[in-house]
């Protein structure tokens, strides 16, 4: 059984989307993963699943959540190693306050890491680190943004948020 964090995109975000954590649990459990619980209201629910379930469950519980609840979220799993090196790789120490991590679906695309005004980016691997000196509220660098050059799905955690999911594990 590996450790795993799953982060669901655009659930429980601005009112829209309205998913209960108890329920998203549920449904992890209810596919066979083990040791399940959720952190804040944002989609992140924390697992332990053997390599074969974890591979299928991306797909199988986007189609289960849109299924019951009507609601498109892609799901992007990352392991805790995974994780670990996400924070790891951080091209930014002591910026942590202004920083963000999108998470990728898959292998993006060829992107050279660049800015755009004050808002800076860094490809590494299957994440985007953001450094957002005025807010992610205010950056052009949106999801939509990277998806388009990247051609993958991605989904977007403050600093803290993936540092509190580490520590969670």
């Amino acid at each position: 059984m590996t450790d795993h964090v799953a982060l669901l995109r655009g659930v429980n975000v601005g009112g829209k989307h309205p998913l209960p954590m108890k329920d998203l649990a549920a449904l992890f459990a209810g596919a066979g993963c083990a040791d399940v619980r959720t952190y804040i209201q944002s989609g992140n629910v924390l697992f332990t699943a053997e390599p074969a379930l974890a591979a299928e469950l991306p797909e199988r519980m986007a189609a289960a959540i849109l299924e019951r609840f009507g609601i498109p979220a892609p799901v992007i799993l990352r392991t805790r190693d995974e994780l670990l090196d996400v924070v790891r790789h951080n091209p930014w120490p002591g910026d942590e306050a202004i920083l963000q991590v999108l998470f990728l679906a898959g292998a993006p695309r060829p992107l050279d890491s660049g800015s755009n005004g004050e808002d800076s980016f860094a490809l590494r691997g299957r994440e985007v680190y953001l450094r957002l000196p005025n807010g992610a509220a205010r950056t052009k660098l949106t999801n939509a943004w990277f998806d388009s050059r990247l051609g993958t799905t991605s989904t977007g955690r403050n600093w803290r948020t993936v540092t509190k999911l580490l520590e969670l594990f």
